[in-house]
């Protein structure tokens, strides 16, 4: 019993050393993401939106006659200075100008200028590059998606979507350093999405454990010697004299 003890009072020390460390950098990473000026880590206010004229009456023929079937959503709005009109199925999307029905393509020079109308900042828009895959950046949307680089201090980058024509993400150097402090917070180092995975749960199940094992070795080399002596004392009352 005695070397039991002893083996698990080193085990408590070395693990709570680790859940230690842990919960340091959660103290840190949650002060970092309240310290960073979160409007800086949006880019700035959002960008406004004018309202869309509807569709001219010559452009719906056009555009129903190129719709496949099982069309779930239909949406008329503005880009670039124009009506558009989006339809999607779920699985795909199309895009038509809503002036005359014609099919709209989302192109390098489009993604310039959709992202350059959302900027306000003082730089330019640098490069312009189609992702060949997601990117931590962009992990919650899908490709197709245009990426436009701007030379400002800020290292800003807007995504714009290939298939929508709409502006995805503002990202730059404040977001970036907020979701690194945000990686370390939720300790999900792949994917930076979730709290609910096994890397967290094991810490948290790790906690209980040394709470638990922390309160056993409490009464086991603390209490429990006063209390053998206090029972020592009440046998010496009870006992006749």
């Amino acid at each position: 019993m005695r070397l039991s003890t002893l083996f698990l009072r080193r085990l408590h020390k070395w693990i709570g050393l680790l859940l230690g460390l842990q919960l340091v950098i959660w103290t840190v990473s949650g002060a970092a993401m309240a310290l960073i000026d979160m409007e800086a880590v949006a880019g700035g206010p959002a960008p406004a939106e004018a309202a869309a004229a509807p569709p001219s009456a010559s452009a719906w023929p056009r555009i129903r006659e190129a719709l496949p079937p099982g069309i779930t959503r239909l949406e008329v709005r503005p880009l670039l200075g124009r009506a558009v009109v989006e339809a999607s199925d779920g699985r795909a999307t199309w895009l038509f100008d809503a002036a005359d029905g014609r099919r709209l393509a989302i192109d390098a020079g489009a993604a310039r200028r959709i992202a350059e109308a959302a900027y306000a900042g003082t730089g330019r828009a640098r490069t312009v590059a189609s992702l060949d895959a997601l990117s931590l950046e962009v992990r919650e949307h899908a490709l197709p998606i245009w990426r436009v680089d701007f030379d400002d201090e800020a290292g800003s980058s807007f995504y714009v979507s290939g298939a929508t024509g709409r502006l995805l993400e503002r990202r730059n150097d404040s977001w970036r350093l907020w979701d690194f402090f945000w990686m370390l917070h939720n300790m999900d180092y792949a994917h930076r999405t979730s709290f609910n995975h096994p890397l967290i749960v094991t810490v948290a199940f790790g906690i209980v454990w040394l709470v638990a094992t922390g309160i056993f070795l409490l009464f086991r080399t603390a209490w429990r010697p006063d209390l053998n002596a206090l029972g020592r004392r009440l046998r010496r009352v009870r006992r006749p004299g």
